[in-house]
């Protein structure tokens, strides 16, 4: 085919009080990688569900030609039996299926509505050597790993023919090792002749695979350019997003560091079903007041686990460890324990375990201190929505009013909301789990500055990040884990990524032969 595989022209979007989508223009070449960059709520994810029909024909202005003819899709299904598969950034698999049901769920071998078992196994198998996962068709999806279903989910694609696949934030979750593998194979299917549509805000992997870039702001198309035209860079691609330069991508700081304000000695946790298993064995870390503390560690190395075991015993079984603030013992066995003596954790995971997605802006915000805006058992909602309408012009939250749905935000503007919760609850000590996943360079600039400024005010912040890059340029020290043990301390000054890695990667039993 000489001409483009996609074209979408002038597609226009609107909600109610807010147009998402102004006259946008996109063309995807033939076995071209194509990624679309711009901020939390630019209109990525809203322009790829216009292209995917889950925004059907008819609720939006503009043309969509896919292959040289028009399209108007009514639902997903029609887009995808087209060619066009789109895989959101919370996976769409059922965990207690096979991986052989989920890749065929809605798209079974049946005849006469009996489902062929022989048939359905035996394609899962060749999809997934195609994909290259090595696990048994018929294990459960609950049981192998984030990197291993975003796997399973190309695999669905391409059991529905794929022509065009549609990745939202692919690598968001996944570790450095599993995101490269992925990266691969997206230019192995590259290699085989199928487009795909990358989101992603790690301008690195962009480079590596992506072919042109297409960057929105505020729902318009700035510019589409060629990743190895002269010119393009990552300053150039971020200029794009948000419209001017972040001549400092994290705050310059002089920290003032006190007194160890915060402690965990010899903490211990067992896994909360295998309780032979330690997934936190024996740690202990510190935070000073005025100090920002980073742990760095490999998917799996215990990072989460300890800091939500710590907050109110909220993973695994304890077994042993104190914790200890400004050199007292305190009891942390409940979250609201833990919220009373001066403790907050923002989850990696704010979609689940972060927010009330179906409550407004304000409801979400007091929700870790209401004591602060009732009385007597009555929330004052005056108040409530005052506190809100502070913190919506602090945080720069980008929505209509503090009375918009939580859920309806983009990711960027949904953490700012985590974050002013848990400011709100005036702590001592922070401890912020993957603070920056799945949001945008600007935001992350914005939220880095938040974390300094906590800082300056002398809180003790631990930050749990996979970016080795943000723990170096926000941290003043960095602990490293491994298998559920601590294996390294370093200083600022005295870190590099390939330091820290050496030390992430150090087994448990090779770091007692070397003590």
């Amino acid at each position: 085919m000489a001409g483009p595989v996609l074209e979408m022209r002038s597609i226009s979007k609107s909600f109610p009080g807010v147009k998402a989508l102004s006259d946008v223009n996109l063309s995807v070449a033939p076995g071209e990688v194509h990624a679309v960059c711009g901020e939390n709520g630019a209109g990525k994810s809203t322009l790829m569900k216009v292209l995917s029909g889950v925004y059907p024909h008819g609720t939006y202005e503009g043309d969509i030609l896919f292959e040289g003819a028009p399209c108007a899709f009514k639902d997903i299904r029609a887009s995808e039996q087209h060619g066009i598969v789109i895989i959101h950034q919370e996976l769409a698999l059922v965990p207690y299926l096979s991986i052989a049901e989920n890749i065929f769920l809605g798209n079974e071998h049946a005849s006469r509505g009996i489902i062929s078992w022989h048939r359905t196994l035996t394609h899962a198998q060749k999809l997934l050597q195609r994909v290259g996962l090595h696990e048994n068709p018929q294990t459960r999806v609950a049981d192998i790993g984030v990197g291993k279903q975003q796997l399973v989910e190309i695999a669905k694609a391409l059991a529905k023919e794929v022509k065009l696949l549609i990745l939202d934030e692919p690598t968001a979750a996944l570790n450095d090792e599993d995101s490269r593998k992925l990266l691969d194979l997206i230019l192995e299917l590259k290699a085989q002749g199928i487009s795909c549509i990358m989101i992603s805000h790690k301008l690195n992997e962009i480079a590596r695979v992506a072919d042109s870039v297409t960057i929105l702001r505020d729902g318009r198309t700035i510019e589409t350019v060629a990743v190895g035209a002269e010119g393009i860079s990552e300053d150039r691609i971020i200029r794009g997003m948000v419209g001017r330069d972040l001549d400092h991508r994290y705050p310059e700081r002089t920290p003032d560091i006190g007194d160890v304000a915060f402690a965990i000695e010899d903490w211990t946790v067992l896994h909360p079903i295998d309780h032979q298993r330690k997934v936190v064995d024996d740690v202990s870390v510190h935070v000073r007041s005025g100090e920002i503390v980073g742990v760095a560690g490999l998917m799996g190395a215990g990072r989460t686990e300890l800091a939500m075991s710590v907050f109110g015993r909220s993973y695994g079984r304890y077994t042993g460890g104190r914790v200890l603030l400004n050199g007292t013992e305190i009891r942390t066995r409940t979250v609201p324990e833990a919220i009373g003596h001066g403790l907050a954790y923002v989850t990696e995971d704010r979609k689940q375990l972060g927010l009330n997605l179906t409550e407004d802006i304000s409801r979400n915000i007091s929700l870790s201190a209401l004591g602060k805006v009732s009385r007597r058992g009555w929330v004052n909602e005056h108040e409530e929505t005052r506190v809100a309408e502070k913190f919506r012009a602090s945080m720069n939250i980008k929505a209509p009013s503090v009375f918009a749905e939580t859920g309806k935000l983009s990711g960027g503007n949904q953490q700012k909301v985590v974050l002013s919760k848990w400011i709100f609850s005036e702590p001592d000590v922070l401890i912020l789990d993957e603070p920056t996943r799945g949001i945008d360079v600007g935001a992350k600039a914005e939220i880095y500055s938040v974390i300094a400024d906590l800082a300056a005010q002398g809180k003790a912040v631990l930050v749990i990040s996979s970016e080795l890059p943000e723990l170096l340029g926000l941290c003043d020290r960095i602990y490293t884990m491994a298998e559920g043990r601590l294996t390294g301390e370093v200083d600022r000054t005295d870190a590099t990524q390939e330091s820290l890695m050496r030390l992430m990667t150090v087994s448990a039993a090779t770091q007692n032969e070397q003590v």
